[in-house]
């Protein structure tokens, strides 16, 4: 191939030139040497295709690492070459070689008969050439036995007057016991040596242009040296693997190194000393973190040993710098590795790193590579490299750490607190995969083995997958054997804190498992001393800076806000506190999501989407799609109780595809009541049933966020005309709620939902009763919302118009503030109907339209139709040129600043989402409110024309 002549041809003339000496009876030796996979073999066969053209006798032979201690076995291949042209010289010789190796096994009595020998089996093989030009070509002659190397000297002493050419080939570095017989043919005057360069990148141009098109050739001839340094095996392997990859295409990028390269790097080790292929697995081991000396050790040879490899490795291009030249070539020499090798070699490789001060991760990866249980001092490694893999987002990374060092630890409390910090990582993605982890935790739970900082996680995530009655039982047996190791005067195995925030957590979430730990002692101070707290039997009073407190303060916030004691305030700030003072990680995920909608609660939706937001931009981009999923969900209550139908099914939707229906645990009551209620509330009737048919379980209903599903469940039901299983719902609603001292309308609106089960049962004396009750239980900080649904529900119930019509005012008046636009809508449009009843159409007309255009904003389709059957866009029947004649006369006064304030008042935003639309403050709304009040000379919003709300200005939906 003309590939194999590329850069050459000079060596090539050279040796012509020898062989025609030769053939005038003057004969030479030459040595042909070069790094491996040079070209050197390619050169020895061509010239003696060269030879055997001009009829010299060509005799062949090469060495052999495996045949190196085999006495003559080299020149008893050379003399096998030249049997069947000269037997009786072949018999001669073969005779007295086998006089001299036949019975000997004194290796020094042997080298000296060899030596003895070894005249006359030159002189017989000299007679060959009296008649005929002799080759001897012998490739990589370094590899050969000790005596054919010596008769090779004496030949070559001998061939200064015959017609022999000794052609030989050799690597660069040679061992110290060829150094001799090197030195000695190099002094020899008729010996001429030949060193052999890789290709530069102009001969790859040449390569590639005999399978690609010249500039295409030039193109690639750089990356192509870049890839294989210039040594010609690897070019050939790559050019090749672009023809297999490319078929009869034009290549219009680099070539990519694909099965053929990767042999021919292999091809290339093996074909060097063994300390090669060993160096060359350490460097793929170590990659460019370590020095020769490290290597050294990790691949168990001698520095000097190590350093010559290295520059073995330089000469024949594999590694450039000390590292491979090609990603490819490195995969190629780990993937050949037997892996109990490269095991040995990751092991020591992770502890000589460690013991240098390496970064843990380092470490870790070879520990995780070594595919083995790490000795004792590697647990603390891979620990650390787990929570740096975390913070650079390497979840896969972390995971493995982790389980890593729970396999390579004992059973005992270090082994638990490593599981537990396992299942924190796996909880990141997928609870359900932690599910197997946590029943292991949950044992160890029950064993006392859990560390005071990892109990209250377990017992939290044993809530989330519904096993809050094991977590409750167990936490009972350590306070008892904790109070009896008190009694006793021994130390007990946990901090009182500990165990309190554990019953304190247990207990808001899932109140039911009061049952199992025991009812309060009255006598106790509340947990942190918070109003509304739980205190607890048998336990201390916990000071505020306790561990876990996050949970504690979490706990407190939501049994404040919910304990019906006219607290919300003060519930507002203790969330905001932990909102405020704990990082989100996997420990603080779920006290920050209850905090989180202690605040929903409160009523104060704007502060809990701010915190809300805040907390999702912090996860954004990560690999946690279990907190983005629990902030998600968050996310969509707030956009529901916004009256936002379309934004929460959306952010409910999106916030369950981040984990497996499994993973949600307990958990999956908020979503599915966020979709069930949002479908309702938009017309999808059907798809709230289906919704409703999804499993779930049963330990569900015994948590708060059970009753979000029980109410939502019961508004499908209300909806679809089941009556009685919307009051039954209700009323479980209610029973559990009374029964957990967290009888707050603001969780669930149970009296006021059962009012209207009632009247929709025909019996408004017992929905006025439920409402009155509701009324009873109102107290001054009840939020816009909370009384707005009141007020509704009192105007239902009631007989009287000029009493429903003041209610029913006032309902529009409370959520207009900041309260729940579809239910604005309906506080709207029934305000209209009271009007029309009234005979006051006008105004009738325009509450109506407002309504339809709050609902529409809602994505509220039955109630638009409701209020206007048949108007799909709004229309509400009015001509275009009275639309068109009545707004302007409106808005002439007013400056379109104003004009836009006035527009989307007029459609029911309230002040802060028309600042929110308009990108203004909310002072600078209520200002232009004033002065669109005095201008058109109304009083409040709710009179501004009904024109208003169809017109349309730019910028404005």
């Amino acid at each position: 191939m003309a590939a194999r002549l590329v850069e050459r041809e000079e060596q090539l003339e050279t040796l012509k030139e020898l062989l025609g000496s030769a053939t005038r009876g003057r004969g030479r030796v030459a040595v042909i040497s070069g790094a491996v996979a040079g070209g050197k073999t390619s050169l020895l066969e061509r010239f003696t295709e060269e030879a055997l053209a001009q009829d010299a006798l060509v005799l062949e032979a090469a060495g052999s690492r495996a045949e190196r201690y085999l006495p003559f076995g080299i020149l008893r291949r050379i003399l096998d070459s030249a049997a069947p042209v000269a037997p009786d010289v072949h018999a001669y010789a073969t005779e007295l070689l086998d006089r001299v190796t036949d019975g000997t096994t004194d290796a020094e009595a042997a080298g000296e008969a060899g030596m003895r020998v070894m005249p006359h089996v030159s002189t017989a093989l000299l007679r060959i050439a009296r008649n005929r030009t002799v080759v001897m070509a012998v490739d990589d002659v370094h590899h050969g036995d000790e005596l054919s190397l010596a008769f090779l000297l004496c030949l070559a002493r001998r061939v200064r007057q015959a017609g022999v050419l000794i052609v030989l080939t050799e690597a660069v570095r040679l061992r110290p016991a060829q150094l001799a017989f090197h030195a000695e043919l190099q002094r020899q005057p008729n010996c001429t040596t030949l060193r052999l360069p890789l290709l530069s990148t102009g001969g790859i141009t040449r390569v590639l242009a005999d399978h690609f098109s010249p500039s295409a050739a030039q193109r690639l001839s750089a990356e192509c040296q870049e890839t294989t340094g210039g040594n010609p095996l690897l070019v050939r392997a790559l050019v090749g693997d672009g023809l297999t990859a490319l078929g009869d295409s034009e290549p219009f990028q680099r070539l990519a190194p694909a099965e053929t390269f990767e042999r021919a790097v292999l091809d290339c080790l093996h074909r060097g000393d063994p300390e090669l292929l060993t160096v060359a697995r350490g460097v793929a081991v170590l990659g460019d973190a370590g020095s020769p000396v490290l290597l050294s050790r990790i691949v168990d040879l001698h520095v000097k040993a190590t350093e010559q490899a290295l520059q073995d490795l330089a000469r024949c291009a594999v590694l450039h710098d000390g590292t491979f030249r090609d990603p490819a070539a490195r995969t190629a020499v780990l993937e050949a590795a037997p892996a109990g090798v490269l095991s040995a070699l990751h092991s020591r490789a992770a502890k000589l790193l460690h013991q240098e001060g390496a970064a843990a991760l380092d470490v870790a990866r070879h520990l995780l590579a070594a595919r083995k249980n790490v000795e004792d001092w590697a647990i603390p490694v891979l620990q650390e490299a787990a929570e740096y893999a975390l913070v650079d987002d390497e979840h896969d990374l972390a995971l493995r750490c982790g389980e890593l060092a729970v396999a390579s630890c004992a059973e005992g409390p270090r082994h638990a607190s490593l599981k537990s910090r396992l299942v924190s990582i796996v909880w990141r993605s997928s609870p359900a995969a932690a599910e197997g982890h946590l029943r292991q935790l949950s044992r160890e739970l029950a064993a006392g083995r859990l560390a005071d900082r990892d109990l209250v996680h377990v017992v939290s995530c044993l809530l989330w997958m519904g096993e809050s009655r094991a977590a409750g039982e167990a936490v009972l047996r350590l306070q008892e054997t904790d109070g009896k190791a008190r009694a006793e005067g021994r130390a007990p195995a946990y901090d009182p804190n500990t165990l309190a925030a554990a019953h304190s957590w247990l207990t808001m979430v899932s109140p039911p498992v009061r049952d199992v730990l025991g009812a309060p002692h009255p006598s106790r101070t509340t947990l942190s001393g918070a109003p509304g707290a739980l205190p607890l039997a048998g336990l201390e009073t916990v000071p505020y800076d306790i561990p876990d407190n996050a949970h504690v303060q979490a706990a407190d916030a939501v049994r404040t806000v919910l304990g019906g004691r006219n607290q919300a305030d003060a519930a507002v700030g203790e969330a905001i506190r932990v909102l405020q003072r704990y990082h989100l990680s996997d420990r603080t995920l779920q006290p920050l999501v209850f905090a989180l909608l202690a605040v929903v609660y409160a009523g104060r939706l704007d502060l809990a989407l701010a915190w809300c937001e805040r907390l999702l931009a912090e996860c954004s981009g990560r690999n946690t799609p279990t907190w983005q999923a629990a902030l998600g969900v968050i996310r969509a209550e707030i956009s529901l109780r916004r009256g936002d139908l379309p934004g929460a099914a959306a952010q409910a939707r999106h916030a369950m595809s981040r984990i497996s229906v499994q993973g949600w645990g307990v958990g999956i009551a908020l979503p599915l009541a966020i979709l069930v209620e949002s479908e309702l509330g938009m017309g999808n009737h059907d798809e709230a049933m289906s919704l409703l048919e999804q499993p779930v379980p049963e330990a569900m209903f015994s948590t708060l966020p059970g009753l979000h599903y029980l109410r939502a469940r019961g508004r499908c039901h209300l909806a679809n005309g089941r009556y009685h299983a919307g009051l039954r719902d209700f009323l479980n609603c209610g029973e559990l709620m009374q029964s957990w001292g967290m009888d707050a309308a603001e969780l669930v609106p149970w009296r006021l939902d059962a009012a209207e089960a009632w009247l929709a049962l025909g019996n408004p004396g017992r929905a006025k009763e439920y409402t009155e009750q509701q009324k009873a239980r109102e107290t001054g900080s009840a939020g816009s919302r909370t009384r707005g649904f009141l007020l509704l529900a009192l105007a239902r119930t009631s007989t009287d118009l000029t009493v429903r019509l003041k209610r029913l005012t006032e309902a529009v008046e409370t959520l207009e503030e900041d309260g729940d636009r579809l239910q604005l809508a309906t506080a709207l449009g029934e305000l209209g109907r009271g009007y029309r009843a009234l005979g006051d159409f006008n105004r009738a007309r325009m509450l109506v339209r407002k309504a339809w255009h709050v609902a529409k904003s809602c994505g509220a389709e039955p109630l638009c139709q409701q209020f206007m059957p048949g108007q799909g866009d709004g229309d509400t029947g009015a001509s275009p040129s009275v639309r068109e004649t009545e707004a302007p006369s409106e808005v002439e006064v007013l400056s379109e600043a104003e004009a836009r304030v006035a527009l989307l008042a007029a459609r029911g935003h309230t002040n802060r989402e028309i600042a929110t639309k308009l990108y203004v403050t909310v002072s600078t709304v209520e200002q232009h409110l004033t002065r669109i009040y005095r201008k058109l000379k109304v009083k409040r919003r709710r009179d501004l024309p009904a024109s208003l709300s169809d017109m349309s200005l730019p910028g404005i939906a």
